[in-house]
């Protein structure tokens, strides 16, 4: 039974990627297939970590990686191609990446940092992962829209109302960008994987079997602490995640 794996926003915290990386490797079995939802960057420590280890891919046979763009992808892209000043990207947490690519606290913002070939890879992510019975997608879908007619910054943007059961047609939406600290948030026909990661340390890894419609047949999960309790403890971000014990991987 081949299964596909997804995770929601992650905002810097490298340290719950590799934590989650491992959580999947020490359960799954190829073919399988590993989603990412996008918002990689802003907010948490590491964006630049998250972007290089996304672009290295898994390096495991029989496994693809798929990773999506976010609203805080296009917004980083959009700064640094496009816009004449920085101030929507630094109200966006968009500091906290500038430092990950090594400039210094309260300097002026350079967008030059980031590398050129970084950029090139958020522009050429893409919006959504479509499969036999799900959409994945950041923040949603037009129901009532063609999925080659989605309008690219509603799939970035777009928050479900708490009473819209909807997923598209009779598949399934999975997204994140809608924080919930007490999520995931299981609807009936979507499920909202973002459960404020980068802030709380719990990040859930939703488990889909390929064969079967519907939601996830489990929910994974890895903790990584709160980002007060990393920041205030001068937390070395290269080596947290190897040494957190395996058995923090389990069900949400």
């Amino acid at each position: 039974m081949s299964k596909t794996y997804a995770i929601a926003d992650l905002h810097g915290r490298f340290d719950l990627l590799e934590m989650a990386l491992a959580c999947i490797a020490k359960r799954a079995k190829p073919p399988a297939t590993l989603v990412t939802l996008g918002d990689y960057v802003d907010r948490g420590p590491d964006s630049r970590k998250i972007i290089e280890r996304l672009i290295a891919g898994l390096g495991r046979d029989g496994w693809r990686l798929i990773c999506l763009k976010g609203n805080h992808e296009d917004i980083m892209w959009q700064t640094c191609r496009k816009l004449p000043d920085v101030d929507w990207w630094l109200t966006n947490g968009g500091g906290a990446t500038l430092i990950s690519y090594g400039q210094q606290l309260g300097d002026q913002a350079d967008v030059t940092i980031v590398p050129a070939a970084h950029l090139d890879w958020v522009e050429r992510l893409p919006l959504m992962y479509v499969d036999k019975h799900r959409v994945f997608v950041h923040g949603g879908v037009d129901a009532n829209c063609a999925l080659d007619e989605q309008d690219a910054e509603n799939v970035m943007w777009k928050i479900y109302p708490e009473d819209d059961e909807r997923g598209y047609g009779q598949r399934h939406v999975v997204h994140g960008h809608h924080q919930h600290a007490h999520g995931p948030i299981f609807k009936k026909h979507r499920t909202n994987l973002d459960t404020f990661a980068w802030y709380t340390g719990r990040l859930a890894i939703g488990v889909f079997d390929d064969a079967a419609p519907g939601g996830p047949i489990e929910v994974l999960e890895v903790n990584g602490g709160p980002i007060e309790k990393i920041l205030s403890s001068g937390w070395s971000r290269s080596h947290l995640a190897t040494e957190r014990s395996a058995d923090e991987c389990g069900h949400a």
